[in-house]
């Protein structure tokens, strides 16, 4: 028996020399690139850059409209507008996710109410969807979470029942294809989050999709302070819907050009992450009571943000055991928790309905993310770090 590195003994490997992706990604073209749009002065305003975006990102996912904004908080936020949320609507999410799910809901004067997430793909129960919708329940957010999809086949077919919007939650989902499909194009809406960890990232920023032509009029009034598409900047000839409050939350072209940058090679970046949390899986299996989230049931291409690494607490134990992989070499790291839990999340409107699996996946589930799914060459020592881990648990 060896010493944990936790306490005192020697690592597997050496703190910070774990192989990983330098993030966000950089070069020297997409600089030059940078630099001209820089001298041109076409830095916002519905420019060429962010229009020639939305188009190619839409089309990434399968659909008809993109809206470029300026992160994937309001994105949602808009999304909501867009489908007419309003004071005393109830828009159901998923209990663990990052509150901006949440948040965005209460930004519109809706509550959100939390159902809980699948065991496995710890994304939204259909189920405990459908046990959570009420007289007032008018849409829905699944949340396509770390390196799994949302059941959309059940989601969607709940909410047609019940008359129910969905937007699709796809901050973690670039790239991301249900039964060859994209993600974000199945619900009434799908909202990507470019915030500077993400698979695609400028920063900051945001868009939304959409199939519908009035849906897209709609986001983009509600991300350009009422403007039409068809709108010059300070002529506008057609004013939004009464009483829907209108933003400022343009995105920027040199945002959009870098992404734009990014996205032709988000295949292939994808691929390999695919690759990586497939061998991941197989190292797990050799061990008891340790699992890798499920992907999406009919994800054909399964987007990455990290993954979930799920223990089990009667044969792992019930401390924190993230440290414990953090101190040999293995960087996990805990996911959001339950929403209603987070420290930042400062507000008692709400209405929860239960998230057992919420809360077990809160305390049992470390998250690796996606930059450190980047090199096969860790998977050697990641497989050493459990055996020694396991071996030693009972010093945890």
């Amino acid at each position: 028996m060896s010493v944990l590195a936790i306490h005192g003994g020697t690592p597997v490997i050496a703190p910070g020399t774990y192989q990983r992706a330098a993030w966000p990604p950089t070069d020297e073209e997409t600089a030059e690139l940078v630099k001209e749009l820089y001298l041109s002065g076409k830095w916002s305003f519905n420019s060429e850059m962010e229009q020639a975006f939305e188009a190619e990102f839409a089309a990434s996912c399968d659909a008809k409209y993109g809206v470029f904004m300026a992160n994937g908080t309001v994105t949602l936020e808009c999304a909501l507008l867009s489908l007419g949320i309003k004071p005393g609507d109830e828009v159901i999410v998923p209990g663990l996710t990052w509150m901006a799910t949440a948040m965005a809901v209460i930004y519109v004067g809706a509550t959100p109410v939390f159902a809980d997430v699948d065991k496995d793909t710890c994304c939204l129960s259909a189920e405990s969807f459908q046990k959570a919708i009420s007289a007032k329940t008018r849409a829905v957010i699944p949340v396509h979470l770390y390196g799994s999809m949302a059941d959309l086949e059940e989601i969607l077919a709940i909410a047609r029942q019940h008359d129910i919007a969905v937007i699709e939650d796809c901050a973690h989902m670039q790239g991301g294809k249900w039964n060859g499909r994209g993600a974000g194009s199945w619900g009434d809406v799908g909202s990507f989050s470019f915030q500077q960890s993400k698979t695609l990232s400028s920063g900051e920023g945001g868009i939304c999709v959409t199939n519908d032509a009035t849906t897209a009029d709609l986001l983009y009034r509600a991300k350009h302070i009422g403007y039409s598409r068809m709108d010059s900047q300070g002529g506008a000839k057609t004013p939004p819907p009464p009483e829907m409050i209108c933003h400022n939350y343009r995105g920027l072209a040199i945002s959009a050009l870098i992404l734009s940058r990014q996205l032709k090679k988000l295949p292939e970046r994808l691929q390999k992450y695919r690759q990586f949390a497939d061998s991941l899986c197989q190292i797990v299996k050799q061990f008891p009571g340790v699992r890798i989230q499920a992907p999406g049931r009919l994800a054909t291409t399964q987007g990455y943000y990290g993954v979930q690494v799920i223990f089990d607490p009667e044969i792992w134990g019930t401390k924190d055991i993230g440290p414990v992989f953090a101190y040999e070499g293995f960087p996990i790291f805990n996911n959001y928790g339950p929403v209603y839990k987070h420290m930042l999340f400062n507000t008692e409107k709400y209405r929860n309905c239960g998230c057992p699996n919420a809360e077990f996946l809160g305390l049992n589930a470390k998250t690796l993310l996606h930059t450190y799914m980047d090199s096969p060459d860790m998977l050697p020592v990641i497989a050493d770090i459990f055996q020694k881990v396991y071996e030693n648990r009972s010093q945890i």
